[in-house]
């Protein structure tokens, strides 16, 4: 169904969260443009295909289960394409002592588990009977749940976990920005694990189903470029820098394309930019830059090295999602992904493929070394965690200068910087990575909540 009013809109970013919004504003009649500063759409996303492997050189899988995703999906005709991820999945590995141990999935597993003492389990049970509490000051993620599970959980599981969502640093991370699904649970029961029951129990309440790690039959790009397929034919531009926005009162784009400045004019303007992206926005004929302060959100750089072996060099037997490596073990390795237990088709047969994430804030100069430096680094690590054998058999190797926003204590900041500028600027909507988070399903989320905001504006 179309809106009464149809409206010209200027999408700045090609990402999920731009295509997004770009897709549900043309569906309701609107005119679009996307404006994309590089040759290509997707943002973070991209899947390379090579010789029988496939290669994530972003995010490798997304959690679906929302029902905003699950439509979407659904609605660009991606639901055959869908794939779920295989069941071993479900186990995940945390190193503890040099061994890779599977982190238990059940209170009889956790009594079991060598991955914790004693006297952390017993921490763990104590946490059920905490009470609810108001908090007037943000805090560090890591203080937030030593005071929840004490210091063993921070440092064997938090510690980890963080590096595999954010590459980060939970002493610097919030609490209440970063994870705030803990914070409310805490506000309203007190206790995490009596929060994560009441949301499991609330979402078995509204029949939705327990969320799914998938992918697409050929690689997460298949969502961009489904969205894009859908916009008109000259919906979007790439290689197109925008230069200026302009407000009198109509907007105007002035972009350079490498051959020459060019404008054009829309009712309302979505900024679904990454913050440096953001940070550069100049505004007006004096060229002010109001959110220039989101150039001081921290970026640690983070690489990967996706390696491909003959099954009989990894010792390992590779059933899981992967393995996560304490910052207490003292390794190079953040962590391994593996890729082609995962999803099927991401390795030649009698072939298996890892991930290998290396540098966000633990290690930051090592993410910056050549492929060939960087696997040097990691193979000692592999050897003794994995059991891996000898050189790779296929390797590609990416790196991002700045990778992952963090949403340290203090963020708030830049969110009130955010809200200023869109007052500032009536009919300009700003959304993406660092306002509204960094995972997949809520970079799409962002996306229809910026189209929605737009469509009512």
């Amino acid at each position: 169904m179309s809106d009464p009013s149809p409206r010209s809109i200027a999408i700045l970013g090609a990402g999920i969260t731009g295509l997004t919004a770009a897709h549900r504003l043309a569906t309701l009649g609107h005119r679009v443009r996307v404006f994309e500063k590089s040759d290509r759409i997707g943002g973070a996303i991209r899947t390379e295909h090579t010789d029988g492997w496939l290669i994530e050189q972003g995010p490798n899988s997304l959690l679906a289960g929302d029902p905003l995703v699950d439509a979407l999906i659904r609605e660009v005709g991606l639901e055959p394409e869908r794939r779920a991820a295989n069941p071993l999945a479900r186990r995940r590995y945390l190193v503890r002592d040099g061994q890779p141990i599977a982190v238990p999935s059940s209170p009889r597993d956790l009594l079991k588990s060598r991955l914790f003492s004693f006297r952390a389990k017993a921490r763990l049970l104590r946490e059920f009977f905490a009470r609810p509490r108001q908090r007037k000051a943000d805090l560090s993620l890591a203080d937030f749940v030593r005071q929840h599970f004490g210091p063993e959980f921070v440092d064997y599981a938090l510690n980890p976990i963080v590096n595999g969502v954010y590459a980060g640093d939970p002493a610097k991370l919030s609490a209440r920005e970063a994870f705030p699904s803990l914070w409310e649970w805490e506000r309203t029961h007190g206790s995490l694990l009596r929060g994560q029951l009441a949301a499991t129990k609330a979402q078995r309440a509204r029949h939705e189903p327990p969320a799914e790690i998938i992918s697409f039959r050929r690689g997460l790009q298949t969502l961009p470029e489904a969205l894009a397929a859908r916009l008109p034919a000259d919906a979007i531009r790439l290689n197109a820098r925008v230069e200026t926005l302009t407000h009198t009162p109509e907007w105007k784009v002035i972009w350079n394309d490498g051959h020459g400045v060019h404008s054009e004019t829309f009712d309302q303007v979505i900024a679904a930019l990454p913050a440096a992206g953001l940070a550069g926005l100049r505004f007006g004929m004096r060229g002010e830059r109001p959110l220039a302060s989101l150039d001081a959100i921290d970026h640690p750089p983070l690489a990967s090295l996706f390696l491909g072996y003959r099954r009989d060099q990894v010792a390992h037997p590779l059933d899981g999602f992967g393995m996560l490596i304490p910052e207490v073990e003292q390794r190079t390795i953040l962590g391994v992904l593996f890729s082609s237990t995962l999803f099927p088709g991401r390795a030649p047969d009698g072939m298996v493929a890892l991930t290998v994430m290396v540098g966000g804030a633990r290690h930051r100069t090592i993410a910056g070394l050549d492929a060939e430096a960087l696997l040097a680094k990691v193979q000692p690590d592999l050897s003794a965690l994995l059991g891996v054998s000898g050189a790779p058999v296929f390797s590609r190797h990416h790196a991002w200068p700045r990778a992952i926003p963090q949403f340290n204590v203090g963020h708030e900041r830049f969110r009130e910087a955010i809200a200023a500028c869109e007052r500032r600027h009536p009919g300009l909507f700003i959304g993406g990575q660092a306002h509204d988070g960094i995972a997949l399903p809520t970079c799409i989320r962002a996306g229809e909540k910026l189209a929605e905001q737009v469509r009512l504006g």
